[in-house]
């Protein structure tokens, strides 16, 4: 008998690098169940253009239950109550499950702003999606509007890694590509929020230099470096008794530790997330990884959290638990593969940005790098699924 055929591998999450793990772990022979409270992994880095008609919802997402035909990984579609990792148990809300080795890819929750049900997001509750399609097809049958978009962090997260920027900016310009489309764009009002002094900076100086031309181009207007107190309906709270009104607030809050974390008595940070080595196995747990959102990321300042860091998470991950299965000693990490890596589209184009801590790359590609971004999106469901070849790093 292999070594690892009687070994059960328990995956929670069905997002990014939830369904990488288990696809991983499946190749090297193991017994995966993942656990999901959807039954569909979303691809959150395409769904930026549901609410401007360039794709469907469905277009965007992926049923588990083909993927795990595919791959052949268990699959319980429920939502996870308590860890027990002292016991090696996992309480489901309508069932329970034990494992050999846990795999934690909840994600995570977002930092509860006052009055953010007054807000709507593009990278919460996947439905939302639809939600923001809606309300603004509402202002395009009116033919004019205020549209407001920013982003937030957690002042719990020092390093800045749970602030997600690029969807907001990818958003803004899409709409305005969308309302120029339609000949809109002069009777609307586009806006960018943000608390901090410069946003987007993460990206690099290169990107961040450029930004300005983005907003310029796409006749977007900036409020930055003033703390958001709150929403009310139709407007945004920044100190200084200061306002600003919109029709429609989309607002990405920043990202704090998932609940059921919060008494898995598992090592967590003051914002929690939960504790790691470089290797992504939890501090004082042999037999417990945590990898993408639901870990705190190791690395430089400007290391930030994205979906290929989920999967290149997922993969350490996959990679180390099995060296330790088979004793070789053998291990690698994720912190020297940190990048950032984007695809700024725009709608009519995109501009390609990433940083590591040897270079910062900024490419312009007009026009055809909306169709590069749509032809990965395409790659990215179809690889998983194995219709097409997987290209490595991809």
């Amino acid at each position: 008998m292999k070594p690892e055929a009687d070994k059960h591998f328990v995956v929670l999450g069905g997002g990014i690098a939830g369904v990488e793990a288990a696809i991983k772990l499946r190749e090297k022979g193991y017994r995966v169940t993942l656990v999901s409270n959807r039954d569909y992994f979303f691809v959150y880095p395409i769904s930026i253009w549901i609410p401007v008609k360039g794709i469907s919802f469905d277009d965007s997402s992926v049923k588990l239950d083909k993927l795990q035909k595919k791959h052949g990984f268990g699959l319980i579609i429920d939502s996870v109550v308590h860890i027990d990792p002292k016991n090696n148990r996992v309480q489901l809300q309508n069932s329970e499950i034990t494992y050999d080795y846990l795999f934690i890819a909840l994600g995570m929750h977002k930092v509860k702003a006052k009055g953010i049900e007054n807000t709507l997001s593009i990278c919460g509750a996947p439905e939302q999606a639809l939600d923001i399609k809606d309300e603004l097809e509402k202002l395009v049958q009116r033919g004019s509007g205020k549209i407001a978009i920013g982003f937030g962090g957690n002042p719990k997260d020092p390093k800045g890694t749970v602030v997600r920027g690029g969807p907001a900016f990818e958003l803004l310009f899409n709409i305005s590509t969308y309302l120029k489309k339609k000949g809109l764009l002069d009777s609307f009002e586009l806006n960018f929020f943000a608390p901090m002094a410069e946003p987007g900076k993460k990206m690099g100086t290169k990107a961040y230099g450029n930004l300005s031309k983005f907003f310029k181009r796409y006749k977007v207007n900036q409020h930055v470096g003033k703390k958001i107190l709150g929403f009310n309906q139709g407007e945004i709270l920044f100190e200084g008794d200061k306002k600003l009104e919109s029709d429609l607030i989309i607002f990405i809050a920043g990202g704090s530790g998932h609940s059921v974390l919060q008494n898995a008595d598992l090592p967590l940070t003051e914002s929690g997330f939960v504790k790691t080595h470089p290797t992504c196995q939890v501090e004082g747990y042999e037999n417990i990884y945590a990898i993408g959102d639901s870990a705190d990321m190791i690395g430089p300042k400007w290391a930030a959290k994205q979906g290929h860091m989920a999967e290149i998470m997922a993969d350490v991950a996959a990679y180390n638990v099995h060296q330790q299965i088979l004793g070789t000693g053998k291990s690698k990490t994720y912190t020297d593969k940190i990048s950032i890596i984007c695809v700024m589209d725009s709608g009519d184009g995109a501009a390609y940005v990433s940083r590591t801590n040897k270079k910062e790359t900024m490419i312009m590609l007009p026009i055809v790098g909306h169709w590069l971004k749509k032809a990965w999106g395409f790659y990215f469901k179809k690889s998983k699924l194995k219709l097409i070849p997987r290209i490595p790093g991809m």
